[in-house]
């Protein structure tokens, strides 16, 4: 599977929190881990995930991180003006330093991959009717998701 590039703009939702993105995407899934409900406010996070050296801050002084739980440490960027998760940083030994990003702050959803599996799925909050992989168990989920991520890095 060959990753296409894409040269957009992303944002949280007021237009505070501003970054370029100028890779290809490297995999989309949708998490429904409970600190991904909490985090995005919602049942689900849809997720596009791209190498961190491919997005450029335009402003990252609006956007306050956190950790919420380690291991990964994930540091999750939401904006200060209006609350929206913006973008997330990642950094898994000996990978490169990936960005997690809404899909939804993309000017273009439509040039993103499509999503690939669901993780986390028995913390669904309701089911998703789709004929996606559906990926259960803590193990489970972050062992698949691993996988497809190093897979879609090295053979793209």
């Amino acid at each position: 599977m060959t990753r296409s590039a894409i040269e957009q703009p992303a944002q949280c939702g007021c237009g505070t929190s501003k970054f370029a993105v100028h890779g290809a995407p490297i995999i989309r899934a949708y998490c429904h881990c409970q600190i991904c409900q909490a985090f995005n406010n919602g049942p689900y996070a849809d997720i596009t995930i791209l190498l961190a050296k491919d997005v450029t801050m335009i402003d990252d002084t609006s956007i306050a991180y956190n950790t919420y739980s380690a291991p990964p440490a994930v540091q999750r960027g939401k904006c200060e003006a209006c609350g929206h998760v913006a973008i997330e940083f990642l950094r898994l030994f000996p990978l490169p330093k990936l960005a997690i990003i809404p899909s939804v702050n993309f000017s273009d959803c439509t040039s993103l991959p499509e999503p690939s599996l669901h993780i986390f799925y028995h913390r669904r909050v309701a089911d998703m009717p789709d004929s996606l992989p559906k990926y259960s168990g803590y193990l489970r989920s972050q062992l698949v998701f691993a996988q497809r991520l190093l897979s879609s890095m090295v053979f793209s």
